[in-house]
């Protein structure tokens, strides 16, 4: 089942409050990035951040759940109506963050 626009709208709207959020959609799913680096994406209608050790901090009890068939886990964020939550969860997943991979050169 593909994620919803309205949906994704909703997650972007409760991430407002961060600066530089972009996203890309990819094959009915949106990838979510802050500055430039991967934070997790919108998967199914659910909202799935990188399981970093602040992430994990942050939402203890979170559980580890698929985006897609053959993915690593990711971490299902369901406080979703707190955008304080939110954006310190964001904030402090970035440091923890892979740099983007360069492309490549031919």
């Amino acid at each position: 089942m593909a994620s919803t626009k309205e949906y994704f709208d909703f997650i972007l709207e409760q991430l407002s409050g961060l600066d530089d959020i972009t996203a890309r959609y990819m094959m009915g799913e949106y990838i979510i990035y802050y500055r430039e680096k991967v934070i997790g994406g919108v998967y199914d209608n659910r909202f799935l951040v990188k399981p970093t050790k602040s992430a994990r901090e942050k939402m203890p009890d979170a559980p580890l759940e698929l985006p897609y068939d053959g993915a690593k886990p990711m971490l299902l964020v369901d406080n979703l109506e707190n955008r304080d939550f939110l954006k310190e969860l964001v904030s402090g997943m970035f440091d923890e963050l892979p740099e983007p991979k360069k492309p490549r050169k031919k």
